[in-house]
């Protein structure tokens, strides 16, 4: 089974729909077997999707910086917790220790980490599978204004097709699972082998 990280937001002022989103999707992982790799905190859909897992019997990893453990919001329950240096060495633990990325509905912190393990996995840093769970089109706007700057040549096409859209939880653990059954992906989109710089 897989490592999967998954990136939401830690607010504590959301409506009740994205914290049922959060717990729906630990509750899946776990239900499949994957281990849950979080940011550590025990707030917002982050301390949610830690809830759902551990309620369906799974295993979580969080990992934290010292500075959100100061301010006492670390998930002290998490099956591991990690305590990192800074927010950068965060990112990197999160990487190293992760087979796969899920990205629910977030701020900016949750767009930062996405664009961490997207542009890292464009320069065949990893090959990991990056999911955007989007139910109802919260990142519709982000994957147009996207499109646009692969049709200005800003992006290269591949890079986009690194990133995968799933509409529901069973979906986007389904990619997970047919992704890295098949594989590792190159920055091109093949399935294994190297790419050549001109795809990367």
């Amino acid at each position: 089974m897989a490592a999967i990280c998954v990136f939401c937001a830690s607010s504590t002022t959301l409506e009740q729909r994205w914290l049922d989103l959060a717990t729906e999707t630990g509750r899946v992982l776990a239900e499949r077997g994957h281990t849950l790799v979080s940011g550590g905190g025990r707030v917002g859909m982050m301390g949610t999707v830690t809830e759902g897992a551990r309620a369906a019997g799974g295993h979580t990893l969080g990992i934290i910086p010292q500075c959100l453990v100061d301010l006492e919001v670390a998930d002290e329950a998490s099956g591991e917790l990690v305590i990192t240096g800074d927010m950068a060495d965060r990112k990197t633990v999160m990487i190293d220790r992760s087979d796969a990325f899920i990205t629910l509905p977030g701020g900016l912190g949750t767009l930062d980490e996405l664009f961490e393990v997207w542009t890292t996995a464009t320069l065949d840093v990893h090959r990991k599978p990056l999911i955007l769970l989007d139910p109802d089109g919260f990142y519709d706007g982000l994957v147009t204004w996207l499109g646009t700057l692969v049709d200005q040549k800003f992006v290269r096409p591949a890079a986009m097709d690194l990133l995968l859209v799933a509409r529901t939880v069973p979906e986007a653990v389904n990619l997970i699972e047919t992704t890295l059954a098949a594989g590792p992906r190159s920055p091109s989109g093949a399935a294994s082998g190297t790419a050549s710089p001109a795809d990367q």
